[in-house]
């Protein structure tokens, strides 16, 4: 890797700090999410963070349905990726996409996903709703493993999964939330297959057994995806390994509560107790320590596409694997009050904000 001058040193610092000030003031989420990681990943996944805030922005604020932020978005990527960017998140981009070889269609694929959410798009089949989720949040599953330093088709496959899985738990959560925002993400033939009318319902959005029955089905996906995805965490470098484990399974534990509050995430939306949470992580910090299990299936068929495009991706120089250490004093709590906040923040957000 080239020696930074001086001045291009200063020069990223100074773009770096201005992407986490856009984290902290327009996405607390995002930038707390930062802390899960050690210090030689989080720089470069603020830039991606502060791609994800700026483009869920501009298509939530676009009158035109999205479509012109979109055409926008995709000229910053045409910037960054031939090397001409324009901004502070452009200029930090530009580096991380070139440093590790990061394939543009992970990031196109996001904006495809972002566009369906503008455009309301409904998904026949859990194989469509896979396809969309691959698109939200494999890809960034796919990007966030090339920076930690993982680029093997078989773990790449089981992060783009992890993705799916806690957006399918998104979904699971928040179907009151996204009805009254006139969104409906639930395969529209499971719900036919209970009784539902999706049209009808979304209308009047109300519990009921048979939309709990669906709930449920689409929580049974996202645990056998959850599982999964354990191989891969597994393979990822050793200082990655305990808040990956931690992301999977306080995620998880999000579905365990909607089952014990009878799967009615339309009054309301599950909460995972503090006790409980600690006891995750240190759950976590044991999983970071366990021999890597079987290899798991053969991947989704809507992620392969993610994999393939980095697989396909020449490297320029390889990246060094030096780990951080982080002190295991204060690492419980650190996580602990990581996912508390990200809660907290949630429980005040108005609105239907789906992804």
């Amino acid at each position: 890797m080239a020696v930074r001058s001086a001045e291009a040193e200063a020069h990223r610092a100074a773009d770096l700090a201005a992407c986490r000030a856009l984290l902290r003031s327009g996405s607390r989420s995002f930038h707390l999410a930062s802390l899960l990681l050690p210090r030689r990943v989080s720089e470069a996944a603020t830039a991606l963070y502060a791609f994800c805030r700026l483009a869920d922005d501009a298509i939530d604020v676009d009158g035109g349905g999205g479509a012109r932020a979109l055409r926008a978005l995709h000229e910053q990527l045409d910037r960054v990726y031939a090397g001409h960017p324009a901004a502070p998140m452009e200029r930090l981009l530009a580096g991380v996409v070139h440093e590790y070889a990061i394939p543009r269609a992970l990031l196109d694929a996001l904006l495809e996903g972002f566009a369906w959410d503008a455009a309301g798009r409904r998904y026949a089949t859990l194989a469509e709703l896979n396809g969309y989720a691959a698109r939200v949040a494999g890809s960034v599953g796919a990007t966030m493993t090339l920076l930690m330093g993982g680029r093997a088709s078989a773990v790449l496959a089981r992060a783009c999964e992890l993705g799916v899985a806690m957006q399918l738990t998104n979904i699971a959560r928040d179907v009151g939330q996204d009805a009254r925002a006139g969104r409906l993400y639930l395969p529209l033939d499971w719900l036919a297959e209970a009784g539902i009318d999706a049209d009808a319902w979304l209308a009047r959005p109300a519990y009921s057994t048979a939309l709990g029955g669906v709930i449920e089905r689409l929580l049974v996906a996202a645990d056998q995806l959850y599982e999964r995805s354990v191989s891969g965490i597994d393979e990822l470098p050793p200082d990655c390994r305990p808040g990956i484990h931690a992301a999977r399974l306080l995620y998880a534990e999000i579905g365990h509560e909607l089952r014990r509050g009878g799967l009615d995430s339309v009054a309301s939306r599950a909460r995972v107790a503090r006790l409980r949470q600690a006891r995750l992580v240190c759950t976590a910090l044991y999983a970071a320590t366990r021999p890597a299990p079987a290899a798991a299936p053969a991947p989704l068929e809507q992620i392969r596409y993610l994999v393939e495009a980095v697989m396909a991706t020449p490297v320029v120089h390889e990246r060094g694997q030096q780990q951080e250490r982080a002190p295991e004093q204060g690492r419980v709590e650190w996580l602990l009050e990581l996912f508390q906040r990200l809660q907290e923040r949630d429980e005040l957000a108005l609105g239907g904000e789906g992804r």
